[in-house]
């Protein structure tokens, strides 16, 4: 891809510092849900998109936009502060850790400016600060928010947000199909209704009719979003306010469908970026209109940006920088991604990505791409690709059946030039010269953006609050050494990094460690390690009365598959059960599903957690009861059908 940049030889109409300018420009963000790049402009041939099409020949378009993780709160959280969720604590899905008090919503310092801020509607920062941010940064937050609020003084800037589902993951996949064809399907006209016999299926996807059916489905809800798209140009141009707003499309991470959605793939991980500005603010795009431009960018960089823009000095905190506007910063060597909890699915895995390479690293790799999670698995396309698998293996790509196996590649590599589709791991391949150069540059660089970002992914959820509360403060500002005591971060993460390439000898003293943090990882280490002797399965079956509810989970949910140490796991288990912090609790009734007939004796147990959570609000209640009801069901058990196709509230699911 090419990029222009253009030197402009006009003075900056931009004010420094929080001086007010009648010249500063509007701001005007477009958000769609669960998008990966498929829009006509991007090249997509199915993608039936003629409003951002038009939009794009004016705009900026990024080929090498990301968001901050495969799924939308953590994305959020980054967007709304400007910082990755890995270094506020905001990486575990709607997980509510606090983070510092001086860390702000960027719209805080554009009212302080003289903006008029709006957000339709959706907020999802996944903090115990969200009502903060909230206040903080918005005018108006509503489903009615919207720069024409009687509110705006006349004449004053604004910056207005507007999401749009239609492209979300419930749309996409999960309601049920007539609930698809009445509410989003029916807003598009016939000749944008995408025919599933001439559809294209991802060579991840198993090629039958039902498969071709769901994607030309997805591509439908784009059709159904770009519609809207149009519908808020055309009132900026009614209004006559085209002319002093920049506008920014974007969706918050890749698409709902699977192996997109949840993992760091550049399908769950890019974003299509457009970028608009006005004649009389072309001076700050750098670029011409309908350029592509390459270069690197993540979301925590969009806030910089737009304070840049606006002539607003950048407050200390940011781990974005700006990347448009004269005097922004250089270009990114590299993006960072994080993949952690997700609903009752636990994970931890990382990325790094330069403009060619992607790097992964799994840090639970005893776990499938796939695992079980019941708000994917109750769409009919995820029942499709794991029925395929099951009963004809063999039809399946490598690409489909990695994805559907039990396991993973503790560590992965890809050429997204020469693989678009991250579908071949050269791990344990033959590279070529560049590619193997690439891989240990990738591999040493990856630890140093880890330290820098300040990732605090290695400290188990509960193993944060424990932290929290001890320490009364939030974890940021635990890890930075600002209270009495912090963890020593750096050899929780030496010890994850020992997982996948250590033999058990290796993991035998973290057990033993001081550090709760480290004794976890050491059993997860021995667990990829296949170390199921005798000794060393004695060794683990130690920590079944560990303080640490982590550690003593963790050997559990392993030591659970011996038929030796079934009883005692299973009860360790069934005992946390009544934790009644729900983070604990969820592990535990995970790891109950997780060993499935071999914890039968858990049944009334996971009984009562479901009967207790199915109708209790919160994100900690659903949690449990999509982990119980799960179990309940392979156990043959009666629960009650889940059915998401009600409109789910702001920010939900």
């Amino acid at each position: 891809m090419r990029r222009w940049i253009i030197c402009w030889c006009v003075p900056l109409l931009l004010p420094c510092g929080d001086a007010r300018s009648e010249n500063q420009p509007n701001f005007l963000w477009i958000t769609a849900e669960d998008m990966s790049p498929t829009l006509g402009c991007y090249g997509d041939p199915q993608a039936k998109t003629p409003h951002l099409d038009a939009f794009a020949k004016g705009a900026i378009q990024f080929g090498n936009a990301f968001a901050a993780a495969p799924v939308c709160s953590p994305s959020r959280s980054c967007l709304i502060t400007g910082v990755l969720p890995g270094s506020l604590g905001t990486h575990q899905m709607r997980s509510a850790f606090p983070i510092p008090e001086t860390v702000h919503g960027f719209p805080f310092y554009l009212r302080k400016a003289g903006y008029f801020c709006t957000n339709n509607v959706k907020t999802d920062y996944n903090t115990e600060s969200a009502h903060r941010l909230v206040e903080e940064s918005w005018d108006v937050s509503s489903q009615d928010a919207h720069w024409r609020n009687p509110a705006r003084k006349p004449g004053q800037p604004f910056f207005a947000v507007f999401n749009d589902m239609r492209t979300h993951q419930s749309r996409s996949m999960t309601w049920p199909y007539q609930v698809f064809q009445e509410r989003v399907q029916s807003e598009i006209t016939s000749d944008q209704v995408h025919e599933p016999d001439q559809m294209k299926v991802p060579p991840y996807y198993p090629d039958t009719p039902l498969l071709r059916r769901e994607v030309a489905r997805y591509y439908d809800c784009v059709s159904a979003m770009d519609q809207q798209v149009g519908r808020i140009l055309a009132e900026l141009e009614a209004d006559g306010l085209a002319e002093d707003t920049i506008v920014f499309f974007y969706s918050d991470h890749g698409s709902g469908m699977p192996r997109h959605k949840r993992l760091l793939y550049d399908t769950g991980m890019k974003v299509p970026l457009l970028v608009k500005f006005p004649k009389k603010y072309q001076p700050l795009a750098l670029a011409l209109p309908g350029s592509m431009d390459d270069r690197l960018v993540q979301f925590d960089d969009f806030g910089p940006t737009v304070l840049h823009l606006a002539g607003i000095g950048l407050p200390q905190g940011f781990t974005g920088r700006p990347f448009l506007g004269p005097g922004s910063e250089p270009p990114r060597k590299y993006v960072y991604g994080t993949r952690d909890r997700v609903d009752e699915a636990f994970d931890t895995a990382r990325s790094l990505r330069d403009e060619r390479f992607l790097y992964i690293r799994n840090y639970l790799p005893h776990l499938s791409y796939s695992q079980a999670s019941v708000y994917c698995d109750v769409g009919e396309i995820q029942a499709e690709i794991t029925r395929v698998h099951r009963e004809t293996p063999e039809s399946l790509s490598s690409s489909a059946r990695s994805y559907a196996n039990a396991s993973r590649s503790w560590e992965e590599f890809y050429d997204c030039l020469a693989d678009p589709l991250n579908e071949h791991n050269l791990i344990g391949s033959i590279r070529s010269a560049e590619q193997e150069a690439a891989l240990e540059r990738m591999r040493r660089d990856f630890a140093a953006e880890r330290k820098k970002v300040g990732d605090l992914g290695a400290l188990p959820e509960s193993h944060m609050w424990d932290w929290i509360r001890k320490e009364r403060s939030c974890m940021r500002e635990i890890a930075d050494g600002k209270t009495k005591h912090s963890p020593d971060l750096d050899a929780v993460w030496a010890a994850a990094d020992l997982v996948g390439l250590s033999t058990p000898e290796t993991f035998g003293p973290l057990l033993d460690s001081q550090n709760p943090a480290v004794r976890y990882w050491g059993i997860i280490g021995l667990r990829n390690a296949g170390a199921i002797s005798p000794e060393w399965l004695s060794r683990v079956a130690e920590r079944l009365h560990d303080p640490s509810s982590d550690v003593r989970l963790e050997a559990a949910s392993w030591l659970g598959s011996f038929e030796i140490y079934r009883e005692d796991s299973v009860a360790a288990l069934v005992t946390a059960l009544e934790d009644p912090d729900w983070w604990v609790a969820l592990r535990a009734c995970r790891g109950i599903e997780q060993l499935g007939k071999n914890a039968s004796t858990a049944v009334g147990a996971v009984r009562s957690v479901y009967e207790r959570n199915v109708h209790l609000p919160g994100d900690g209640a659903m949690f449990l009861a999509f982990s119980s009801s799960a179990f309940l069901k392979e156990m043959g058990e009666p629960i009650r059908p889940w059915d998401f196709s009600k409109e789910p509230a702001a920010g939900k699911p």
